[in-house]
């Protein structure tokens, strides 16, 4: 079981995604825009964070960058889950320090493996 920080404003992906997340045995704290995000992630210090990249206040690459940038955030794992698909939008999460990339559309138990994993090789 992790604790786990899921920033989405589309609300049809945290409710999907949570569900499934939920239903793994996780613990999902739900946020909609980069501000509560980071918020969220400095007070409750997740086992992972989901980042979208466009949400209102701060994008998740923004979060992410500012994750990277605290020592006490800056080895929290971070995946991205987003509607951008070019392998540079790829190429520039990765570079600010996401340890993973989902790509929208998302299958559910997809996201549940991939979340493990990154889990997995962070412990």
């Amino acid at each position: 079981m992790a604790y786990i920080i899921l920033a989405d404003d589309d609300e049809l992906v945290t409710e999907i995604a949570s569900a499934a997340l939920r239903g793994a045995g996780h613990v999902v704290g739900v946020v909609h825009n980069g501000g509560d995000a980071w918020k969220a992630i400095v007070a409750k210090r997740p086992d992972l964070v989901i980042l979208d990249c466009n949400m209102p206040e701060a994008s998740g690459l923004l979060v992410l960058r500012e994750m990277r940038n605290r020592m006490d955030l800056a080895n929290t794992p971070v995946m991205i889950l987003t509607g951008r698909r070019s392998e540079s939008d790829v190429t520039l999460a990765m570079y600010e320090g996401a340890n993973d990339y989902v790509k929208k559309p998302f299958d559910a138990d997809e996201l549940v493996f991939r979340v493990e994993d990154v889990l997995n090789k962070h412990r």
